[in-house]
């Protein structure tokens, strides 16, 4: 069945039949058709004509045909940490969790602060012909919050933002002249909220689940009052800031702050902070490194803000922060373990299970926070079953059982909290330029 999709997909035109189309971009969502010709969307209609040499696939009731998926916070680790991941890894396990394109941060050794990491990232991605990869480039040298990035050598090389990610920019000068200056590329800039001394080496966030186990603590203001920072300098600079992996509700706050004030700030929440609190530090297993993340697993009261800002609008993008690690680097003591947990293979499923099942939000709402809305921040195709766009295609099954298996992750690296976990929804298949590259094997998905 994979075989014969893939080989439909080569063809010079494709006909997708019957399925539901979630396109809020263009206002579509109900049963259409979509035609596919030279890996761009011809035309989406309704009982379209096939005309010969047009393959056809006819997507079985209950199927979602949307817009790609866009992930625009991950690490790929490559270049010099490939023990934890590769671009070809990365790009697998983003493919077969119905992500099309994702952006990948600078953190990497060495770090992508100069067009030369840059194009090696684009290389290896061409190479792996899976997922689109946006590079993401450092603010500072090195990302030691010292000197400017060559911020026009990294945008003309291929970046779509620029971040220090891992570490907040250093000083509110520095930040402000990042705003301006990725200002003037159209680049916004990607800031990993957090006052370092109010972060200390705290490892969970403070609250009666770290000081019961003894773990040194981390307030929600390490990260509020950063984001204030950086809002107040985009509304000075007229820059665009990008809060990223936000957790805690005075930090959502912040954000409500700076958009009432017409500030260009975004923000984004990443599952694990919308679904996990900070109790799993002590249950069903205390200490378990796979809960360790930065910024932390907050209280109760966070995650219901973070699921509120969902709703309402406030949050504008959910992405994964895949953050991969390996088995020994994890399997210590949970002050020494680092922070992160995988996210790809699972964004989708704790999507449709938590969000849409639940009733608080829409189908359409969701494929504007993993698609629309990720396409708008970084400026890149995307978000949209229009006319001429990239054939990029995300198939959702909203009603498929999956049961996480870390054993089945495409990812070189298994940290995540949630292996075990039966959800309902997941995906049926992805496409990338009208390329079938993931088909799910418990999908009937046939010519």
């Amino acid at each position: 069945m994979v075989r014969d999709l893939e080989m439909t997909f080569h063809m010079p035109k494709c006909l997708l039949k019957g399925g539901r189309v979630v396109d809020p971009a263009n206002g579509r969502d109900g049963t259409f058709d979509v035609l596919i010709d030279g890996g761009r969307i011809a035309k989406v209609g309704r009982d379209l004509p096939v005309d010969a040499g047009v393959a056809v696939v006819d997507i079985p009731s209950g199927l979602v045909i949307c817009p790609g998926l866009i992930d625009m916070h991950v690490h790929l680790r490559e270049p010099g940490q490939e023990h934890k991941e590769t671009v070809a890894t990365g790009t697998a396990a983003a493919v077969a969790g119905g992500f099309t394109a994702v952006a990948c941060m600078p953190n990497t050794n060495p770090v992508n602060d100069n067009a030369g990491v840059t194009e090696y990232i684009l290389n290896k991605a061409a190479e792996a012909n899976l997922a689109r990869v946006y590079p993401i480039g450092a603010v500072s040298k090195g990302q030691a919050g010292e000197q400017l990035a060559e911020i026009a050598e990294l945008g003309q090389a291929g970046c779509v933002a620029i971040s220090d990610d891992g570490r907040p920019v250093a000083t509110a000068m520095l930040m402000r002249r990042a705003l301006e200056y990725a200002g003037m590329f159209n680049l916004p800039v990607i800031e990993h909220c957090e006052d370092q001394t109010l972060k200390n080496d705290g490892v969970a966030h403070e609250g009666f689940h770290a000081s019961a186990l003894g773990l040194r603590g981390i307030p929600g203001e390490a990260e509020s009052i950063m984001a204030l920072r950086d809002i107040a300098l985009a509304e000075l600079t007229r820059g665009a800031v990008h809060i990223a992996h936000m957790s805690a509700r005075q930090t959502l706050d912040a954000v409500r702050w700076g958009k009432s004030r017409g500030a260009r700030v975004t923000c984004e929440v990443t599952p694990h902070h919308f679904v996990l609190t900070d109790e799993r530090l002590g249950t069903p297993i205390a200490f378990d490194t796979n809960v360790k993340m930065n910024p932390p697993l907050r209280e109760e009261a966070d995650r219901d803000a973070m699921l509120a800002g969902i709703a309402d609008g406030s949050v504008d993008v959910i992405a994964t922060d895949h953050a991969p690690h390996h088995y020994d680097e994890k399997r210590v003591e949970f002050d020494h373990a680092p922070f992160g947990i995988t996210g790809l293979e699972t964004a989708v499923s704790l999507c449709f299970d938590r969000l849409v099942h639940s009733g608080i939000v829409s189908l359409a709402r969701l494929v504007e926070l993993l698609s629309v809305n990720p396409a708008r921040v970084l400026r890149v195709a995307g978000g949209s079953l229009a006319e001429g766009a990239p054939a990029d295609i995300s198939m959702l099954a909203p009603d498929l059982s999956v049961t996480v298996s870390v054993a089945r992750m495409r990812s070189k690296s298994k940290n995540t909290p949630f292996d075990g976990w039966t959800l309902r929804g997941g995906v049926a298949a992805t496409m990338v330029g009208g390329r079938i590259v993931y088909v799910n094997e418990a999908v009937d998905l046939r010519m």
